[in-house]
């Protein structure tokens, strides 16, 4: 009998309860600071965790306007986004020139030669450069926020950042390798090897999607260490130089969208790292990773922001000049709705972002939900606005930019936004697996209190603790879900001004009660099997992202009335913003009990039997042949080096 592709890459065999425990393992288990999402969730909304809106520094606001100005000149006169999307590639020279710019650094401290931006800064950077060319924002970000620099600021020692930090701020490019081609969001089955083997450690095995990989001089690798004597072992993360003999990059991937971007699969075979490039200690490795990407997910956002905003301008100008029926179609109400959705929901999504950003900044809150949350909802409803704008376009929207100029019309790139777009509802977690991230820190209370009861493995004598503890919890905390302020009618009344927003706030402060109890609820109905309940789940942080964002949208239009900056125009945005959520969330709401889950779970029963095989007919399946996932087995490589360091 031969062994199982998995067996064969020496890929540990893990049943669902051991993958679930060491995701489990690699969460932050503390919450040392206050959280507004993980309140909301709760049914206790804490609008003073978020306003007044925090705002920057006169310093940080002062060094990052002044970096904005150089690099939007740089994005005029020096990046040609509709080459890069032609050639498929960002010309050398464009990233020679990122990098004198100091791009490379915006987020690494001054004394490592870095700019030193905020995060709010640093994300308006990636915005503007991102709608220059979607492509360069992705090579910033992967460098930035999940590459070498974000790891070693928040666990690197001295030696390590004074090493490392100084050439990536100016030189060096960096990659963050974690996936492998039969493993994603399931960490427990990674099967790259470090084998501790005196000072060093010798990786072996293939990692998959490497953004940056095929131009990275420096690359943080998740590679699992065994346990020994003197060695704890578990997923454990390292800085691995590109150049060391036996790294190879094997291949130069291609998408539907981003095609300037340089992502690849790379091979390791007995490369030799020093321990002293060791990230952390042993078995930290997942909870690195988890670690940076709270703040490092807010990069997929601002480009979100960014699409937005183009979207708003490219519907409002061709929504003038194209006339259908004597009148222009922006006066038609099936086009001017899809307008108003753009409008409001981009002002929410900036808000949202700058709120999430400012707040990482302040580093006063725990804000792991609030970043989840920023890239769940931006990346969807990015999308949806990018949808809307190439159906306002019609035909114009379906058609390239290069076809458009070449019959004389403006070159709007609309249908590539939409590809460009796509990545971020699967990019640094699914949209499936956000969902159930941040559902476990949803619920993260409730299983802290009552989890023992529904936890199979454990003692009659562990129940009963847990039971009496729950009866505490819940005894104090239920009766709170009853009542609160959002049945005031004066309640949250700074908000109402010429446009009155306190409604809105007063409906999240209702609804925010009314999660937590549903929630609670459908603990009590599923105990052990919630967890399986997974639409239910996705609607429940669905309806949170609602209530988050419009929460945000309300905080920003009263910052920016307050510093008379378009004050009047942010309320009628963020007014028409929440009037829309509003129904998204009854909507929501409607389907946490009414719904087809159990009949689909029969439906998708049937299809995998081949049930259905006869539905399959009449068609031609033009895929290739070949294996669903490649083989990994570890080896040296049989394929040319595509690594390409800029220089």
């Amino acid at each position: 009998m031969s062994a199982s592709p998995s067996e064969s890459a020496g890929r540990p065999t893990v049943s669902e309860r051991e993958a679930r425990q060491v995701a489990e393992a690699a969460r932050e288990q503390e919450w040392r600071k206050p959280s507004f999402a993980k309140e909301l969730f709760l049914g206790r909304f804490r609008l003073d965790l978020v306003h007044p809106h925090p705002t920057p520094s006169t310093e940080a606001a002062q060094r990052g306007e002044e970096f904005l100005a150089k690099l939007r000149d740089f994005c005029e006169t020096k990046v040609d986004g509709s080459l890069i999307e032609r050639e498929g590639r960002i010309p050398d020279e464009v990233v020679n020139g990122l990098k004198e710019l100091g791009a490379l650094g915006m987020k690494i401290d001054t004394k490592y030669g870095g700019l030193g931006l905020t995060q709010v800064y640093y994300n308006k950077a990636l915005a503007l450069v991102g709608s220059a060319s979607p492509a360069i924002g992705v090579l910033l970000s992967a460098h930035q926020s999940i590459g070498v620099p974000q790891p070693l600021k928040l666990f690197g020692t001295d030696e390590q950042r004074e090493r490392f930090l100084p050439r990536c701020a100016r030189t060096d490019i960096s990659a963050f390798l974690l996936t492998e081609p039969d493993v994603g969001s399931d960490p427990a089955r990674l099967a790259t090897s470090a084998v501790p083997d005196g000072d060093d450690y010798v990786l072996d095995g293939v990692k998959l999607w490497t953004t940056n990989g095929v131009v990275a001089d420096l690359l943080v690798v998740m590679a699992r260490v065994p346990r020994s004597e003197g060695h704890k072992g578990g997923i454990t993360a390292f800085v691995v130089e590109t150049n060391s003999p036996g790294v190879t990059v094997e291949n130069r991937n291609a998408f539907m969208g981003l095609r300037g971007i340089e992502n690849g699969v790379t091979r390791f075979h007995q490369v030799r790292v020093p321990a002293a490039n060791r990230i952390g200690p042993e078995g930290a490795g997942l909870k690195i990773a988890l670690t940076t990407l709270n703040t490092g997910r807010l990069s997929l956002p601002a480009s979100c922001v960014a699409a937005g905003k183009w979207c708003l301008k490219i519907a409002r100008e061709w929504s003038a000049a194209r006339e259908q029926w004597g009148k222009p179609i922006a006066r038609h109400e099936a086009v001017g709705a899809k307008i108003s959705f753009i409008a409001a929901t981009t002002f929410a999504l900036e808000a949202v972002l700058d709120l999430s950003s400012q707040m990482a900044d302040e580093n006063r809150n725990d804000i792991r939900i609030e970043g989840a949350l920023a890239k769940l909802y931006a990346s969807e409803m990015g999308w949806l606005i990018a949808d809307e704008l190439v159906q306002i376009r019609g035909g114009r929207g379906f058609e390239t930019a290069d076809s458009l100029a070449a019959r004389g019309e403006r070159a709007v790139p609309a249908e590539q936004v939409l590809r460009d777009l796509r990545i971020n509802r699967i990019f640094e977690g699914s949209t499936e697996i956000m969902h159930l991230l941040i559902a476990r820190e949803a619920v993260d209370a409730h299983l802290t209190v009552a989890g023992d009861l529904i936890d199979p493995e454990k003692s009659l004598q562990d129940k009963a603790k847990a039971g009496a503890n729950a009866g505490v919890f819940y005894a104090k905390w239920l009766p709170k879900l009853v009542a609160g302020p959002g049945q005031l009618p004066v309640s949250y009344g700074e908000f109402k001004h010429e446009v009155d927003l306190s409604p809105h706030l007063r409906y999240v402060e209702r609804h925010a009660r009314k999660l937590a109890r549903s929630t609670f609820y459908a603990m009590s109905r599923w105990q052990g099997k919630m967890e399986t309940k997974q639409g239910f789940l996705g609607r429940i942080v669905d309806i949170g992202a609602e209530l988050f964002a419009m929460s945000a949208a309300c905080v920003r239009a009263e910052l920016l009335r307050s510093q008379g900056d378009h004050g009047r125009e942010a309320y009628q945005l963020a007014d028409v913003f929440c009037r829309q959520a509003r129904i998204r969330v009854e909507e929501l709401f409607n389907r946490l009990w009414t719904n087809t889950d159990d009949i689909d779970r029969t439906l998708v029963k049937g299809v995998m039997s081949g049930t259905y095989t006869w539905l399959e007919e009449g068609i031609v399946d033009p895929s290739g042949e070949g294996p669903w996932i490649a083989e990994t087995a570890p080896g040296p490589s049989e394929k040319d080096n595509v690594h390409r360091p800029i220089r």
